[in-house]
């Protein structure tokens, strides 16, 4: 299903190949699979702006018997923390097929989303209702107002200020999580 080159191979969960590759390496009949499972596990609230923003990165995939039963992924933002930018890998379309929800998949993947952050980025951003789930992976719920930067300056986005959630190691590792974070500007959820 997945034609090469995928970015790797990771070890099996249950049964389930670990699949990693590159938005550019995905043919349309898989990108077309990947969205329509990214939208019923979404119960359909996974919207072409939604899989816009998974795009331009490295996805991660379970893959069952050559299903596709979850999903992360991870692209390149400038986020900025304070007054410092930082090239941060933004985590995108986190799910599960609701079916095989409760087996560690997601844990699984977000384990070598943490792990691709940590090699290519200086820290990891990402947007949830689900802050539980993250903590336990090290994600830290961010505390700081929350902005947008537009062509017209900066605006707050206060309805996200409860949503965000960092990683923070290396260069980031320090970082005060009551800064105020500023995220580039983009169509849809700016966050």
């Amino acid at each position: 299903m997945f034609a090469e080159p995928a970015v790797g191979r990771r070890p099996t969960l249950a049964g389930m190949d670990i699949l990693q590759v590159r938005t550019q390496d995905l043919d349309a009949e898989v990108a077309g699979r990947l969205r329509e499972m990214l939208v019923a596990a979404f119960d359909g609230e996974f919207d072409d702006e939604d899989w816009r923003h998974a795009l331009g990165g490295t996805h991660v995939v379970a893959l069952a018997d050559d299903r596709i039963v979850g999903h992360a992924s991870v692209v390149e933002r400038v986020i900025e923390i304070g007054d410092r930018p930082y090239e941060a890998g933004y985590v995108e379309a986190v799910a599960t097929v609701q079916d095989r929800r409760g087996e560690g998949i997601a844990t699984k993947l977000m384990a070598i989303i943490g792990d691709l952050i940590r090699d290519d980025y200086e820290v990891g951003v990402l947007a949830t209702g689900e802050h539980g789930f993250y903590e336990r992976l090290e994600w830290l719920s961010w505390r700081g107002p929350t902005y947008v930067r537009t062509a017209s300056g900066t605006e707050r986005t206060e309805d996200d200020d409860d949503a965000v959630m960092v990683l923070r190691f290396g260069p980031s590792s320090g970082v005060d999580p009551s800064l105020p974070i500023v995220c580039d500007q983009r169509s849809g959820d700016v966050w």
